[in-house]
């Protein structure tokens, strides 16, 4: 799949979905895809970036990513930043840092959810919750608040 076909699937897969301050989700997809960019992540890091919620979501399903026609790389670094059920969040951070290109991903992920002007509109609980997740995330991964 091209990258505007992988933008294409994701945007009509998170239709209708909307983040935590009530903006449309997939503008959260566009800005992970720029930051992957950004951090010179190539086309098949960038496609992992605008899936890396889909399968979480339940927006595609693992089959579909299975038998999608995209890059091995790609396929591997969405199932990496797939977050299961109960799963703790250092075996979380350890299958991505084992999986090349999950780390960029997932700062990109991680630098747009932190991203003071998104934490903004949420109440102080939410806010203070959120900023401690991905605050112990970016640990977990080495990540500075830069990153």
């Amino acid at each position: 799949m091209s990258l505007a076909e992988v933008e294409a699937v994701a945007c009509a897969a998170h239709a209708g979905q909307t983040d935590k301050a009530g903006r449309p989700y997939t503008e959260h997809l566009r800005a992970v895809a720029e930051g992957v960019r950004a951090r010179g992540g190539g086309a098949e890091l960038i496609a992992a970036a605008w899936l890396h919620d889909a399968v979480e979501d339940r927006a595609l399903s693992e089959e579909w990513l299975r038998q999608a026609d995209l890059a091995p790389l790609t396929k591997d670094v969405v199932l990496a930043v797939t977050k299961r059920e109960g799963e703790p969040s250092e075996a979380y951070a350890e299958r991505i840092l084992a999986t090349p290109g999950a780390r960029l991903v997932k700062a990109a992920d991680l630098a747009h959810n932190a991203d003071p002007g998104r934490l903004a509109v949420l109440d102080e609980a939410t806010r203070t919750r959120l900023e401690h997740k991905y605050s112990a995330m970016r640990r977990h991964l080495g990540l500075t608040p830069q990153d």
